[in-house]
């Protein structure tokens, strides 16, 4: 069974027995630990044998699949995590762009408010992040009123053109 599948069927164990609660607490700050070693080193390319890593960040082989299946979706070239065991050598090349605004998707305060923060991305750049992600997650509206312009281009109001 590779670390991957062995890490889902522990999510789901969890959920199970209803020990999911203490589980993700536990995890979440193991993961905030990581972050916080990775942001304050300034490495955004982080490589060698996956169990070192684990090691290097507090985390046995299984947990440290979890963090990577967060973490995969940020990094510059995706992993095959169902093919990863625990020699496997690893790159994470971290796109710390991609990872804020990933961060900010999963809703991960505990995270994007890390102190750390302030010296890799300025303040500025996580403001246009943040506001990029607002823009990509607006609702649109798509219905037209009966008094709006009409959408054929007549300069009509819908309501005396194509909606009469």
């Amino acid at each position: 069974m590779s670390l991957y599948s062995e890490w889902r069927d522990k999510l789901e164990k969890n959920k199970e027995t209803g020990a999911e609660e203490a589980f993700f607490r536990n995890y979440l700050d193991t993961e905030t630990e990581a972050y916080r070693k990775i942001l304050k080193s300034g490495e955004t390319r982080i490589g060698g044998k996956l169990s070192e890593l684990a090691g290097a960040y507090g985390m046995d082989n299984v947990t440290f699949m979890g963090f990577l299946d967060g973490i995969n979706s940020s990094l510059e070239n995706q992993l095959d995590l169902e093919s990863l065991d625990q020699d496997s050598e690893i790159e994470l090349s971290i796109d710390l762009e991609k990872l804020y605004y990933n961060m900010l998707e999963a809703r991960a305060d505990w995270l994007y408010e890390l102190e750390e923060w302030d010296g890799r991305l300025s303040a500025e750049r996580r403001r246009e992040i943040r506001r990029k992600f607002h823009e990509d997650h607006r609702a649109v509206r798509t219905k037209v009123g009966r008094n709006d312009p009409c959408p054929c281009g007549s300069g009509k109001k819908y309501k005396k053109c194509c909606g009469a």
